[in-house]
């Protein structure tokens, strides 16, 4: 129940815990929830990653091709593609940035492609970055969508699609159902009950 998750409780945790829970009340859609966690956050201590921390993620967590493959979807590229058709039923499966996830007023955003303006984002004219501006137009033209939660490091300068510090992998408990919305030149992975009315 969602009501069991105090701030007492969730700061009892250690910070991957916390990380997890988060991760999957936003897919459950259980907003309050995330935002709880988020607020866990600020105040948990960041601390070393030690070699069996690193075991331990390694084990909740699988690597990008294998997440797509166990939704029905095959890679273009295993190493630069980060979404793809599912050819049973059309769906766009998409992996999107946990840590770039936005949850406010009930609702979820994810940014998922913008122009490279002026060099601002060079990975949105790569060969992945066009397929993911494809993929984003085919779910605005109806096509349904779910988008996996990848979990790493971002690499300061990059977008994480482009280049990370380090990829720990995908959480294949959690699938999250979204819409895309086009906000001027962008295109926005949204869910949740006021995704609409509340810019991310």
């Amino acid at each position: 129940m969602a009501s069991d998750w105090t701030m007492e409780r969730v700061a009892k945790l250690d910070r991957d815990e916390i990380e997890q829970l988060r991760a999957n009340a936003l897919g459950l859609g259980e907003h309050e929830v995330a935002a709880i966690c988020e607020k866990a956050l600020v105040h948990s201590p960041k601390r070393r990653t030690t070699p069996a921390a690193k075991q331990a993620k390694a084990q909740r967590l699988i690597s990008r091709s294998a997440a797509f493959e166990a939704r029905g979807v095959y890679l273009d590229d295993a190493r630069t593609s980060w979404g793809g058709v599912r050819k049973s039923d059309g769906a766009v499966v998409m992996g999107l940035w946990a840590a770039a996830v936005k949850s406010r007023d009930g609702g979820c955003g994810c940014l998922l492609w913008a122009p490279n303006v002026d060099g601002s984002r060079p990975w949105s004219d790569s060969a992945s970055g066009q397929e993911r501006l494809k993929h984003c137009r085919l779910v605005m033209d109806g096509a349904a969508a779910e988008g996996l939660l990848v979990f790493g490091q971002a690499l300061e300068g990059h977008v994480p699609e482009e280049k990370a510090r380090s990829i720990y992998g995908v959480d294949p408990q959690t699938v999250v159902r979204f819409k895309v919305e086009k906000r001027g030149e962008q295109y926005w992975a949204v869910w949740g009950r006021r995704a609409k009315e509340t810019p991310l």
